[in-house]
């Protein structure tokens, strides 16, 4: 994800970042969280290749003179984990360089791919294929309007607690499928343990602690699904903010627009809306995976989710 536009038009962006259960990893925080920017891709893939995109990117700054041949030794990347062992063969490590430069080479706006794409590919969700999910709200203010967004590594849960507006759906379908995730009698895997990585962005002019204030209503979203933070789970936000283009200066005084605190809550509720429908979106699109020793995961199966909400009156018949 590029906060601002492609490498020869990047600047770094006021952001923050949460974290709700500290069961992962999320690289580069310490800086955001000093600084109140954000300087650099964000990225997101597997735990054990947190290391290999590490270094990709920092190649790629040098490869691309990212800074000009200015040397800021505290650019440290943005890299952000799901497990994906279930599925993928996490420690044949086929994460390399060549796929990071791949995938930031190929970055680009407007609408993207969900499900089985990306750092989502070998995710799952709520007892179901998880994966890669993504939403957006546009939100009036005044006579001002704001758009904002999430995109999410949906990786948590168990099919039990699985609730789509409203609707105990998890349970419904509780017997779908039921051999849809056999753990190994060796493992230390517990129902309801994964993570999520949320990403939000926005073109409403927050500073960094508001942003913060951002960061901490995603779980309301999360919790929307049937999420809530197992012990075993990685559960970290970033929340970033495009406006204020010119707010960054490193030797010059710099001015910037404030949303007032007071006018702020339009916001909040839009983070909890995104949240929870790019969580949906991902488990939507995801489709059945077999991955390494024969494990599958099964896609919820759409005409029996439709059937549920119907039951519910949340479709009409």
């Amino acid at each position: 994800i590029f906060p601002r536009g492609k490498a020869s038009k990047f600047s770094p962006v006021f952001a923050n970042w949460y974290s709700l259960n500290g069961n992962g990893e999320m690289t580069g925080t310490t800086w955001v969280t000093e600084s109140g920017f954000v300087e650099t891709p964000i990225m997101i893939t597997n735990t054990n290749s947190v290391g290999e995109v590490r270094q990709a990117v920092l190649k790629w700054f040098v490869d691309t003179d990212w800074y000009q041949g200015e040397e800021w030794w505290y650019t440290y990347p943005v890299v952000a984990e799901t497990y994906d062992g279930f599925l993928n063969d996490i420690y044949g490590f086929h994460v390399k360089e060549k796929h990071v430069l791949e995938a930031i080479g190929n970055a680009k706006g407007g609408q993207i791919s969900e499900g089985n794409v990306g750092g989502g590919t070998g995710m799952m969700c709520l007892g179901f294929k998880g994966g890669t999910g993504t939403s957006s709200r546009i939100v009036q203010i005044k006579d001002s309007t704001y758009t904002i967004g999430a995109l999410v590594q949906a990786n948590f849960g168990s099919r039990n607690s699985l609730t789509i507006a409203g609707v105990p759906v998890g349970l419904e379908l509780k017997d779908t499928l039921s051999n849809e995730l056999v753990i190994p009698p060796q493992s230390y895997r517990q129902e309801g343990d994964g993570s999520i990585i949320v990403v939000l962005a926005t073109d409403a002019p927050l500073l960094p602690f508001q942003l913060k204030r951002i960061a901490h209503r995603i779980p309301l979203g999360i919790g929307k699904t049937g999420g809530y933070g197992s012990n075993g789970s990685g559960d970290i936000f970033i929340a970033f903010s495009t406006a204020n283009p010119e707010s960054f200066q490193r030797n010059e005084f710099s001015e910037a627009n404030i949303l007032s605190n007071d006018l702020i809550s339009p916001l909040f509720q839009a983070t909890v809306q995104v949240v929870e429908e790019a969580i949906i979106n991902a488990i939507v699109a995801a489709e059945t995976m077999e991955g390494i020793n024969g494990n599958k995961s099964y896609a919820i199966p759409h005409d029996l989710l439709i059937d549920t909400l119907k039951k519910y009156n949340r479709i009409k018949k």
